[in-house]
């Protein structure tokens, strides 16, 4: 284990990170990793994806799931304050924009590549890898707010058109994310 996954298991400890969760953040950061390096091997012009911000973020995007929240705040305000105390500024900034309703703002939130990677491999992750279509028929079967709702309904076209960019950048198809996503379960590896 190396130190930065030493870190992130002390925090996940410290904070009462559940099972579940974990399994989640660990699946988020291997789709994360897995789309970046494709992006990275097929555009080698696109820019600089700093991918050990990317995999921390990936890994303490639901730090706060198991804390108290100050006044208030809303997931993941207590976690990117947490990561902040800690000095990790570049990943409470990305974590900072992973919620399904910071698409919707305006202007853009999700800006660098390390922003939209985490994003959509949250979005194609629950406790295995699964589409986006999947992930939002999921929601709408849980017991939502109107607003939320409304949020839902408008995220999704924005959604999947970030999946379509991040895809074609990477020259990959949900298939072959479902299937990676698969085989890292299989494998039976996790922190």
């Amino acid at each position: 284990m190396n130190e930065i996954d030493t870190e992130v298991r002390t925090l996940w400890d410290t904070y009462a990170l559940p099972p579940q969760k974990r399994t989640h953040s660990y699946l988020v950061a291997k789709v994360a990793d897995f789309l970046a390096s494709h992006i990275v091997e097929k555009n080698p012009s696109c820019g600089f994806i700093d991918r050990e911000v990317l995999h921390t973020a990936s890994l303490l995007h639901d730090i706060d799931k198991n804390i108290p929240w100050e006044k208030g705040e809303t997931h993941p305000d207590a976690g990117v304050r947490i990561l902040r105390s800690r000095g990790l500024d570049a990943v409470a900034q990305v974590v900072d924009t992973h919620p399904l309703h910071k698409i919707l703002q305006t202007p853009p939130c999700l800006i660098t590549w390390e922003q939209k990677l985490l994003f959509l491999a949250d979005k194609m992750t629950k406790y295995e890898v699964i589409s986006v279509a999947q992930r939002f028929l999921l929601w709408e079967k849980e017991t939502l707010t109107p607003q939320e709702r409304q949020v839902l309904q408008k995220a999704y076209p924005l959604v999947d058109a970030l999946e379509q960019e991040i895809f074609t950048l990477a020259h990959v198809t949900e298939t072959d994310v479902i299937q990676y996503g698969k085989e890292i379960l299989k494998g039976g590896k996790h922190l």
